[in-house]
């Protein structure tokens, strides 16, 4: 059934009426209370929704080209239910035996109100198709004895909607790119950048093609399975033979070339992605420099040359300087010199190529080193000696046993020397032992250090 038959004339006029905005709020409301209704929504039901909206929200009702005058006489819930109802927008179905008059909403508006839902809403659709549900139907299609030609349909289906979102996903990035010379400021492009690029295509599309959703991570199984249904004829016979429906009825004139006919457009509607999702890469990386050389411009263009050539050139067209004027700059610099123009010389003499042979040189032999030569550079210099060390440790003796708490490391300088005495005390030939080998951790401050128990060693 093509629904674009059924549309009233008078539907269309919404979109002319000035209080189009009003009535468009209104059938979102009557939907989302429709879509938990389990039965019909009442008039009353409706009138009492409206009227509990428009309360709560500041409006202003014109009167409408097909109002008359008496129609502005009637509270506002009832004169906007009123509108839809005579547009087209809203149906009415009379209920005899409860003596009720019930409110649906058509199947060609239910379509447009949907519309509406997704232009008002910010919040991305939580069904919206990934590779992953491409992927998942192929695997069934595949595997599953019960699959039939309908999962096909399908898979192809999603396909074709997976294109469409990564086309428009791409053509929307070029609004952004107009946004980037409308910004004067280095924080303005920054909050352009994070709040609108980032949102709504890194965080929201773009980083998901890269990361759960990843096409290449699919890519390989799935056209190895297309190839693979396409080489089995067995199972192109049984899928052309397979139910469709309840009651074991099969599916109307399905024949082998169109099976194969819609493997192939799968095939080509993978290819398609692939292509897309490298022209995306190109665009996200045409933006990213884009961006970096706008901020550099917008950071330097009072400290850089060529940001105050650029600055020089806008006032010039922005304000229609006269002759006079421009004569007045060109006494005050000197624009025709090439470092002006450009940075680089526009020639560099060639230097003279050197032979090869002459610029040679002998080698330098180095000494081999000594075994203890090579020792002494291996060896770890520490900022304190031995007896420093130890110094540090006996000064916090008490009866021969140190205990570390709060107090011992209150510097860097005490803190490292604690490390350095722990370290010391499992060496062989150290006088120190540690004698509890797992203990609590002190919190001391900007330090953590364990609360290690130092004792001389027993010889």
């Amino acid at each position: 059934m093509i629904l674009m038959n059924e549309i009233p004339d008078r539907f269309w006029s919404l979109f002319r009426s000035i209080n189009r905005s009003t009535y468009i709020e209104a059938l979102l409301k009557i939907n989302e209370e429709y879509e938990y209704s389990n039965y019909f929504l009442s008039r009353e039901m409706c009138i009492q929704l409206l009227g509990e909206y428009f309360s709560r929200k500041k409006y202003v009702l014109w009167q409408d080209e097909t109002e008359d005058d008496w129609d502005t006489l009637e509270p506002p819930a009832t004169r906007v239910l009123n509108w839809l109802l005579r547009n087209g927008w809203l149906r009415k179905v009379d209920d005899y035996a409860n003596m009720t008059v019930n409110i649906v909403i058509p199947d060609y508006a239910a379509v447009m109100i949907e519309a509406f839902a997704r232009l008002t809403s910010d919040e991305e659709d939580e069904t919206e198709v990934y590779i992953q549900n491409v992927y998942a139907i192929l695997f069934s299609l595949k595997n599953d004895p019960r699959s039939s030609i309908t999962l096909l349909n399908t898979a192809l289906v999603n396909t074709k909607k997976l294109n469409k979102s990564l086309q428009d996903m791409l053509h929307n990035m070029d609004k952004f790119f107009g946004s980037l010379l409308e910004q004067k400021n280095y924080s303005s492009l920054l909050k352009e950048h994070l709040d609108r690029y980032v949102e709504e295509i890194v965080n929201k599309k773009y980083h998901i093609l890269k990361t759960s959703d990843n096409f290449y991570l699919y890519k390989t199984d799935i056209k190895r399975w297309i190839t693979s249904m396409r080489q089995d004829e067995e199972w192109t016979r049984h899928m052309c033979s397979r139910a469709t429906g309840f009651f074991g009825r099969r599916p109307p004139g399905v024949t082998e070339a169109q099976v194969m006919e819609k493997l192939d457009q799968l095939e080509r509607g993978f290819d398609d992605i692939e292509h897309r999702i490298a022209n995306m890469d190109k665009e996200h990386t045409r933006y990213v420099r884009a961006t970096v050389t706008r901020l550099n411009y917008l950071l330097n263009q009072e400290d850089n040359m060529k940001g105050l050539v650029i600055q020089l050139l806008n006032h010039l067209s922005e304000y229609g300087c006269t002759d006079q004027d421009v004569q007045a700059i060109g006494n005050e610099m000197n624009l025709s010199q090439l470092n002006i123009l450009s940075e680089k010389s526009l020639y560099k003499k060639r230097r003279t190529k050197s032979d090869f042979k002459e610029q040679l040189r002998d080698e330098d032999v180095s000494e081999e080193l000594s075994m203890e030569e090579v020792l002494n550079l291996n060896k770890v210099r520490n900022r304190y000696s031995k007896k420093e060390i130890e110094d540090f440790i006996e000064d916090r003796m008490e009866n021969g046993i140190m205990e570390v708490d709060k107090d011992t490391a209150r510097s860097d300088e005490e803190f490292e020397k604690l490390i350095l005495a722990y370290d010391y005390s499992t060496r062989q030939k150290s006088r120190y032992t540690v004698e509890n080998p797992e203990p609590e951790m002190i919190h001391n401050g900007r330090y953590s250090y364990p609360r290690f128990v130092f004792a001389r060693r027993k010889k």
